[in-house]
């Protein structure tokens, strides 16, 4: 869990800024999100291999397999 020390130097709005990049890297948001409704088995695994051949189509094409 990301928590950070705020000095009494160091004004707010810098460490809220700090906060919210460690909260990002630790992926906290994403994980909400995905978990916010409840998703089927099937449902999860068919979006799983509609990105995963999104992701390959991009890949040919920065590679120039596709036109």
């Amino acid at each position: 869990m990301p928590g950070i020390h705020i000095g009494s130097s160091q004004p707010f709005d810098s460490a809220l800024r700090f906060f919210k990049k460690q909260v990002e890297k630790a992926g906290i948001i994403s994980e909400l999100k995905k978990r916010r409704h409840y998703e089927k088995p099937s449902i999860r695994l068919k979006k799983k291999s509609i990105a995963a051949r999104k992701r390959a189509i991009k890949n040919m094409r920065r590679f120039g397999h596709l036109d």
